[in-house]
């Protein structure tokens, strides 16, 4: 038996099976196992895509639980002939995790260590544990798995030994397959085989081994001189473990090992248990030079230079990603840091050791070389560690920052791994740019200068022309690999996009042994077909994920008219000059929505658990689903018609916007900037329009217009936290949770108990300013005016103190509003009118320079993000511009020196949680900045993402367990270890999930400010 497509005309992997083979296969799975069976077209279609420019729609997707699991349904599929894709991260670039299969999702519940020998240094693991995750298991002991591929944070270890992956410290390391002992894997018979030593294997094991032992003898001439010499080579097969042709030996003592084949194999012989690794010492110490080139050509001839210093990494910067980088809040301070002038390219140079005075040594001869090569002073020093981790990130980060190019046209990959020995790194990277000026398109360059690997990406559009021209640039690219005696595939696998080029890399005689050991391994072709064997064209637009027009199914957008203003992202870019065309002018018929939505390469950055907020409902589900990069496709497929008539409004995309708490961790950490609280906003609006909103939609809308009548009887409103029954009663009738308690009305509010000491005319304030003299205005938001009036006073008190004229603003009945709760129920007619109200208000003072200071981040950075997108024009902008969070404010006025204020110590420790509005706008660091005011005060800044409280969201009973497992991912457990701290927080719902949760008050700074006043 063979799986065969139906068809000789469509290639293997790409056809499904008949639907009832699917429906078959779905109702054994969900009777047989006891995982996750996936088989929804919005589930399967967010499988259906990696980080490449490929899309198949899967059979359908299975997350097992356990080993028993996986080997239950490759038993299955083999019965019913479907084939099987083991699927990780998904953050292939080559298209190696898609396929018209049944994928298998490892990345869930597969992630155990299973084995740890500190002292052998080796240990044990399930293919779905991600990198970091296993490094900071083994940081304790002093060890780490070196292999720091750039998607460390997302990367699976069994996609990593699939492609084969490198990383930046390769010359220091080698690739996975140098850093692999053994592997336990099943074969497509239902066996488990244990790869390793060849003197150590079984029967089944030693008669492959046997096999492609005789493969190797045969075709020795041919593989001395077809087989590339370079270490970054990852095509085919490793059929040189018999015959090495690397300039780095797969052992350092020339013996064999089995498990080695299995290596960069994509998944295509065996599906595996579990891997063996070989771990390393961690560096006791690092230092970083920075080198600056005024020419790119200058840069790569350097490389060759360089790596004769010894270092662990040499990583290239171009000057498209330096400027995409420099606009990117969260990575330009870091990234000025490294600079001397306008660089055209950097090279980043770490070297590493026990030794901390000889590595500064060792920087000192970098200075000293690049004198010696005409460029002196061309290096920056960063001895310290921070400084340098600062920088990898933004390096490991060059992917998504180099796919934050708007418009269509997108640097594509599909010759970004060629490697070339170093000498003729330079020669090669000047030819390849005059191929791509050629096609009228240039590339975008960076990565491993050390290795002669260089990520470089010609832009181009894929529903144009870009599948001609990606042809053409292939064809003379790979003449130029060969010119240099290259490998045309380095470090990112074959996959789709590479696999046709394997036979012309190795000829047709190596080509049909690899044939033999896939035929050896996988008779029957279950495992991911179509990859290595058999590959498609590389530029078949059937399978692209933007199906060009000649497709047989184009990809095209339903038109939409948007509540929000999308058009910065309907544009189209000039793929050589970087210019963009004006907001508008991009072709959009969704006015940029669709286009902002695609900025999403899926390169799953959303999938990591370090430092950051990006994604709190991925970090406690796992679930792809709710994942920014799941949602991203589900609107994507949505809105181009994949899933269906009216998807855009349907349960499918409600489902996957469900647990989006509007964080804003992706608007921040996302390194294509895609916004999923801003679509969430515009996809409430359309789905509440047609399906309407319900009473509790309307009553936390509403909050802002009722407050102020309930401040006059709020024994009545406040009757459901007191009257037995209510808080049940509340749960049936409005879905809030009956285990939470609800803010309490009162009637001292900030507007009944004003004290007019504290403030003045908005007259006195605009006259002020302009003499020069030190005012503000305090923007009273609904909940710290009505709920929490404590905290409006206190900063007023301490912005009086501190010298400064203040101005509040007011209406006649009731108070300006922001307009936030309205945007969250997808109100957006409502909140403009609200918004609008207040921006007017807010007008004559900003138009006067009078800082604007906030309290409520949510509700004052309103004001510095959906304002601007809501049609008010210029006056939103210029409120905008001067709208500050009380921290931000007092921290800009103290390095300006106007701030002082006189304070007692706090006398307890001071633990502080930043609000996830406030990290995404970098408004975290002013608050420990600010809080340089108490005497010996030394704030810790508690490491976690959303709080799960998120407005009403953590209220609601659908959400409440979601809500508190984010709480106790990372904030609770701090809390409670600090029973005598003083807790922070400037967030509304975020101290009320702290006093549900953990019992503790949480207070806003301006509180403890204005507590420590002398």
């Amino acid at each position: 038996m063979r799986i065969d497509p139906p068809s000789h005309l469509q290639p293997a992997g790409t056809v499904l099976p008949p639907n009832e083979v699917c429906a078959q296969l779905a109702r054994r799975l969900a009777a047989e196992t006891e995982g996750e069976v996936l088989f929804d077209a919005a589930s399967r279609g967010r499988y259906a895509t990696d980080a490449s420019i490929y899309q198949i729609m899967p059979v359908g997707v299975l997350v097992p639980k356990s080993e028993r699991d996986v080997a239950t349904a490759i038993d299955i599929a083999r019965d019913l002939q479907v084939p099987v894709l083991a699927r990780g991260g998904g953050t292939s670039q080559c298209g190696q995790t898609t396929g018209a299969a049944l994928v298998i999702d490892n990345s869930k519940h597969l992630r155990r260590v299973l084995e740890l020998d500190v002292a052998q240094r080796r240990v044990t693991v399930e293919p779905g544990l991600v990198l970091d995750h296993l490094n900071a298991q083994l940081k304790p002991h002093g060890l780490w798995f070196p292999v720091d591929v750039s998607t460390s944070a997302q990367a699976t270890l069994g996609g990593m030994a699939g492609n084969n992956s490198c990383g930046s410290r390769s010359i220091a390391y080698g690739n996975m397959v140098h850093n692999v002992l053994g592997a336990s894997a099943w074969l497509s018979d239902g066996e488990l085989v244990d790869f390793g030593p060849v003197a150590r294997l079984g029967a089944r094991a030693a008669d492959i081994a046997l096999h492609v032992k005789q493969l190797a003898r045969q075709h020795h001439a041919e593989i001395a001189e077809r087989w590339p010499k370079v270490m970054r080579r990852v095509a085919g097969y490793n059929l040189d473990i018999f015959d090495n042709q690397s300039e780095r030996p797969y052992t350092a003592d020339g013996s064999v090992n089995l498990a080695h084949l299995l290596i960069g194999a994509e998944g295509t012989l065996a599906y595996t248990r579990s891997l063996t690794l070989q771990l390393c010492e961690l560096p006791r110490a690092k230092v970083l030079g920075v080198v600056n080139f005024a020419s790119f050509h200058a840069a790569m001839d350097s490389a060759q230079h360089i790596v004769k210093l010894g270092p662990t990494a040499v990583e290239l910067v171009d000057r498209t990603m330096i400027e995409l980088s420099l606009a990117n809040p969260a990575f330009k301070p870091t990234v000025e840091k490294a600079l001397i002038g306008k660089p055209a390219a950097i090279l980043l140079v770490e070297f590493s050791g026990e030794d901390r005075a000889a590595l500064l040594h060792r920087l000192q001869q970098l200075a000293e070389l690049m004198g010696d090569l005409g460029l002196p002073d061309s290096v920056v020093r960063m001895p310290e560690e921070a400084a340098q981790k600062a920088l990898w990130e933004v390096r490991k980060a060059g992917l998504n920052i180099m796919m934050s190019l708007k418009g269509d046209g997108k640097p594509v990959s599909f010759i970004e791994d060629c490697a070339v020995p170093l000498e003729h790194l330079a020669a090669y990277t000047d030819g390849l740019t005059e191929v791509f000026a050629r096609h009228g398109t240039r590339g975008t360059w960076y990565a491993h200068a050390s290795v002669g690997t260089l990520h470089v990406r010609p832009i181009l559009d894929m529903r144009i022309d870009g599948a001609a021209k990606m042809r053409a640039i292939a064809e003379e690219a790979g003449e130029l690999v060969r010119k240099y005696k290259g490998a045309f595939s380095g470090e990112h696998g074959d996959g789709l996009c590479r696999g046709e080029w394997i036979e012309w890399q190795f000829g047709p005689a190596i080509n049909e042994a690899f044939r033999a050991i896939k035929n050896k391994l996988d008779p029957i072709g279950l495992f991911n077909p179509g990859k290595i064997i058999d590959p498609p064209k590389m530029d078949d637009g059937a399978l692209f994920r933007f199906a060009p027009a000649s497709a047989p199914q184009p990809y095209k957008r339903i038109p939409i008219t948007p509540v929000l203003d999308w058009s910065a992202w309907n544009v189209q870019a000039d793929p050589v000059t970087e210019e963009t065309t004006p907001p508008g002018s991009g072709g959009d018929v969704t006015g940029g929505f669709a286009k902002a939505v695609e900025m999403c390469n899926n390169n799953g950055h959303c999938r990591k658990f370090d430092a950051g907020t990006m994604c709190p409902s991925y970090r406690v589900t796992r679930d792809e689903q709710h994942l920014t990069r799941g949602r991203a496709n589900t609107l994507r497929l949505a809105l181009s018609g994949q899933l269906g008539p009216g998807a855009f409004t349907g349960e499918a995309v409600r489902d996957a916007m469900d647990l989006c708490v509007g964080c804003k961790g992706c608007k921040r950490d996302c390194p294509t900037g895609v916004d999923m609280a801003k679509m969430k906003i515009e996809f409430l609006a359309h789905y509440k329009k047609k399906h309407g909103h319900t009473l509790a939609d309307r009553l936390v809308a509403r909050l802002p217009e009722y407050l102020h009548a309930a401040s006059r009887m709020p024994w009545l409103f406040n009757l459901r936290n007191r009257l037995p029954g209510a808080a049940w009663l509340g749960e049936r009738l409005l879905g809030l949770s009956a285990k939470r308690s609800l803010p309490e009305f009162r009637t001292d509010t900030f507007w009944t108990t004003r004290d007019p000491t504290l403030f003045t005319s908005r007259d006195m304030v605009i006259a002020a300013a302009c003499s020069g003299r030190k005012s503000a205005v305090l923007f009273v938001d609904t909940f710290n005016g009505g709920f929490e009036s404590e905290n409006a006073w206190a900063a007023a008190r301490v912005l009086k103190a501190a010298g400064y004229l203040l101005h509040t603003v007011e209406k006649f009945s009731g108070h300006h509003c922001c307009g936030r709760t309205y945007l969250a129920n997808g109100m957006v007619g409502e909140a403009k009118a609200r918004a609008g109200a207040l921006i007017d208000a807010l007008l004559p003072l900003a138009e006067a320079g009078v800082p604007i200071v906030g309290l409520e981040p949510s509700c004052l950075l309103t004001l510095r993000d959906e304002t601007l997108a809501m049609g008010l024009g210029d006056k939103a902008k210029t409120v905008a511009a001067q709208a500050l969070l009380f921290e931000e404010f007092i921290a800009r006025e103290m390095r300006e020196g106007h701030f002082k204020l006189a304070l007692k110590p706090a006398e307890k420790p001071i633990l502080l949680h930043g609000h996830c509005h406030q990290k995404a706008f970098g408004a975290v660091s002013p608050i420990l900045e600010v809080l340089k005011l108490i005497p010996d005060a030394k704030p810790e800044l508690i490491e976690s993402s959303c709080c799960g409280m998120a407005g009403s969201f953590g209220y609601e009973a659908s959400h409440y367990e979601v809500s508190m497992r984010m709480a106790e991912a990372a904030l609770l457990p701090a809390v409670r270890s600090h029973p005598d701290a003083i807790v922070l927080a400037d967030g509304t719902s975020c101290r009320h999930q702290i006093a549900d949760g953990a019992q503790r008050q949480a207070v806003h700074v301006a509180r403890l400010l204005d507590a420590l006043m002398a």
